[in-house]
């Protein structure tokens, strides 16, 4: 597969999807960010509440090219202000014909002030997919060359 990119789906905090037991949010903080995201322009209706957290191992992400960038997104009365930028990707498990488009989310580490991923791990945005099970190897593909992977 030309320009794709292995990656391990590994178990992330299960915060964005309010998988995890944290009181301050119950349905999870992509349930929460939405709204403000929307408001600022992008719309993620399509996408599941949750991230798929894909492991590179050694490798890493070169971002470059976001489609979305939004400064001090205050979206928790618990948390500071955040940044975030969205990059797209193509997602394309293993023993699947047909990939997904998702966003790589990345809540910028300088202003994120809880959760942060082990190294070679991201997180990315996209629709539900059903037969995604953690373990599986997923094909990575940055679109319109939005970042780079070494």
């Amino acid at each position: 597969m030309k320009n794709f990119s292995p990656a391990r789906y590994v178990c992330g905090h299960g915060v964005a999807s309010g998988k995890n037991p944290d009181s301050r949010f119950p349905h999870g903080t992509l349930a929460l960010q939405i709204p403000f995201f929307e408001k600022l322009g992008l719309d993620l209706s399509i996408y599941h509440q949750g991230t798929i957290n894909l492991d590179l191992g050694k490798r890493s992400i070169e971002l470059i090219s976001p489609l979305y960038s939004f400064a001090s997104v205050k979206w928790s009365e618990y948390l500071p202000a955040e940044n975030f930028s969205f990059f797209a990707a193509h997602l394309l498990p293993q023993g699947q014909k047909s990939g997904i488009d998702a966003l790589l989310y990345w809540p910028h580490p300088s202003t994120k002030p809880e959760f942060h991923q082990p190294s070679g791990v991201y997180e990315f945005i996209a629709p539900w997919v059903e037969s995604l099970r953690l373990g599986q190897i997923v094909f990575l593909q940055s679109i319109n060359n939005s970042f780079r992977i070494h």
